[in-house]
C-alpha cells in the first residue's frame, strides 16, 4: 500500500509542501479534486478518502507568481488556513518540546541520557531559535549522538557556534543544510569519514548515523 492508501479515511500531514515539484503537484491535485491515485505500472485508478493537511516555512503566493506552485492546488488546499508563530515567540513550548525530543532521540539511539543540566535548560531558553522547531530536533538530536555524559550540557547543544556561524541559505531546512555540508565535506576529503568527521568537530559515529538516516529517505 502507498501512503495515500494507508491514510484511507483518515489524515494525511504532508510536511514542507512548498518544495513540491510540479508532477508532484499535478498529482495531488488529482488526490484532492477526484479522490483518486494511480500506482506506479498499473492501468486502472484506485479511490481514496483522505483529510488534507499540508505545512510550509515558504511563501506560496511567492511562488505563485514565480511559476513553480500551482494556484489550483493553492486554493484547493487553502480551505482553513492556520499561522504558526515562530518558536521564539512561544517561549513556554521550547522546554517541552527539548525535552519530547530528548526522550525521542534517547530511546531512537539507545543512549541513558536523564535530562538538561540548568545552564543547557537557560541556553535552550534564551536562543533565537531561527530554524523554529526543525532547528531545535536537530539540536537535540545532534547532542544526543554525541554527548558523553548522562545530561545534556552547553558543551553538547553547540548554540554560541549556531548563532555566530551558521546561517540559513533561502528556502533551505536545517537539516538540508546539514546535509549539504557533511556531503560537501565528504567530497572534499574524498570520502574519508575519520577525516570528516575532525573537520566537523563531529564523531564518525554520527557521521555514519546520519548518512544511515539519509540512505532510507529521511532529510
Amino acid at each position: 500500500k502507498g501512503l495515500f492508501e494507508t491514510a484511507h479515511g483518515g489524515t494525511f500531514f504532508l510536511d514542507e509542501i512548498g518544495d513540491l515539484s510540479t508532477n508532484l503537484q499535478t498529482q495531488l491535485l488529482r488526490v484532492l479534486q477526484e479522490g483518486e491515485i494511480k500506482r506506479v505500472g498499473e492501468n486502472y485508478v484506485r479511490k481514496v478518502d483522505v483529510r488534507m493537511i499540508a505545512a510550509t516555512h515558504r511563501n506560496l503566493r511567492d511562488l505563485i507568481a514565480q511559476g513553480k506552485f500551482r494556484e489550483d492546488l493553492y486554493y484547493r488546499l487553502n480551505v482553513i488556513n492556520l499561522h504558526m508563530p515562530p518558536l521564539r515567540e512561544r517561549a513556554r513550548d521550547i522546554p517541552l518540546l527539548a525535552h519530547h525530543f530528548l526522550q525521542k532521540y534517547t530511546n531512537k539511539t539507545q543512549k541513558e541520557i536523564l535530562g538538561f543540566t540548568s545552564e543547557a535548560l537557560d541556553e535552550i531558553a534564551g536562543y533565537s531559535w531561527p530554524g523554529n522547531v526543525r532547528e531545535l530536533e536537530n539540536t537535540i538530536e545532534r547532542a544526543v549522538v554525541l554527548a558523553k555524559e548522562r545530561y545534556l550540557a552547553p558543551a553538547d547543544l553547540r548554540l554560541k557556534e549556531s548563532s555566530s556561524e551558521m546561517s540559513l541559505p533561502s528556502g533551505l531546512t536545517l537539516m538540508q543544510m546539514e546535509r549539504r555540508l557533511v556531503e560537501k565535506t565528504l567530497d572534499e576529503v574524498d570520502n574519508n569519514i575519520t577525516h570528516a568527521a575532525e573537520r566537523l568537530g563531529v564523531s564518525r559515529r554520527w557521521i555514519h548515523y546520519k548518512l544511515k538516516q539519509w540512505e532510507n529517505g529521511q532529510n
